[in-house]
């Protein structure tokens, strides 16, 4: 009995406290099942792409003729070479041009053909999906420098300037690759027109030995990073270093020169001493048209160095001299 008197008091506490327990724990009512999310609507399920069952075979039924079958002379269509669409494994005329599965269909009287791609200037076919199908191949050979590129930037297409069916695709040749340019660039064909150009219309040089197509970070896509810096691929007499710079040689070579043609000798933009006066002052020079007293220049003096017709007859070392005495330019 001396130790059941503890259990005793717990016994009564506990029945004491019974209420107040039972209170506290009083079920919460049931939380309502969140609301599902209303079922959303059936997607509309887009139509399967299918591809021809026969591929070119059923391609060649109704395109037989011969600027379809030039493909097989060009690259694009070497069935021995797996990178061509022909290749092995590849999808053959659906590799460029799409699914062709409902475009090879029979169609009833009055209903339209579903189109396929096609490539060209006037294609229904946006920009996007004719280069992004030529992208799909070539992404890797261009890098980055399409998308930085003027012409990506034009949205110009591919197939403005190639043609991949062709034998010889034109664009690649230097002898017509201006031609397919002039398309677009009216401007320079007539400037290589001019007497006194680069041998572009002689087809010894072409647009491309100067310009990248395909895009690069220098101005005007020149295929190197600056004006003179492509110029001296073929001028490299001109590049220097000299002991007496030129300061507008050095700094810019269309300073002087017409890149594309003028009608001037060397390409210049205007004759001596017109274009040296454009940059140097006649004053205190012979160059100064001397006549009687009182006629612009008067002096008096019949000596004129301007009646020899240019100051490149006294200074003929216009890019540049490595002579001693060569501060003027003129050795």
């Amino acid at each position: 009995m001396k130790h059941s008197l503890p259990l005793v008091c717990r016994l009564l506490a506990l029945v004491a406290l019974w209420p107040a327990l039972t209170l506290g724990q009083e079920s919460a009512p049931a939380a309502k099942p969140e609301a599902e999310p209303a079922a959303a609507p059936a997607a509309a399920t887009a139509p399967a792409v299918e591809y021809s069952k026969k591929g070119a075979d059923t391609c060649l039924g109704c395109h037989d003729d011969d600027v379809t079958l030039a493909v097989f002379h060009g690259k694009h269509g070497q069935p021995a070479d797996p990178r061509s669409p022909f290749g092995q494994g590849q999808l053959q005329c659906e590799a460029c041009h799409g699914p062709a599965g409902d475009h090879t269909k029979r169609v009833k009287k009055g209903e339209t053909r579903p189109p396929v791609i096609r490539f060209s200037r006037d294609s229904a076919a946006p920009v996007s999906v004719q280069n992004g199908m030529c992208l799909g191949c070539h992404e890797k050979s261009m890098a980055s420098s399409w998308h930085v590129g003027a012409h990506d930037a034009a949205n110009v297409s591919c197939a403005s300037c190639h043609d991949s069916h062709a034998r010889k695709d034109a664009v690649l040749s230097t002898r017509t690759q201006a031609d397919v340019c002039y398309t677009c660039h009216v401007a320079e064909r007539g400037q290589f027109q001019k007497p006194y150009a680069h041998p572009v219309r002689q087809g010894q040089l072409a647009c491309s030995d100067c310009h990248a197509p395909h895009g690069s970070t220098a101005d005007k896509q020149l295929v190197k990073a600056t004006l003179n810096q492509t110029c001296y691929e073929c001028h490299a007499d001109k590049r220097g270093p000299f002991l007496w710079e030129h300061a507008p040689v050095a700094e810019d070579c269309s300073s002087c020169h017409s890149p594309h043609g003028a009608s001037n000798p060397g390409m210049l933009k205007a004759r001596g001493p017109v274009l040296c006066q454009s940059c140097h002052s006649q004053q205190g020079h012979p160059s100064v048209a001397y006549g009687p007293p009182g006629l612009p220049g008067g002096g008096g003096s019949p000596v004129s160095s301007l009646a020899l017709g240019n100051c490149m007859n006294c200074h003929s070392q216009v890019h540049g001299s490595n002579h001693p005495s060569g501060a003027t330019l003129t050795r």
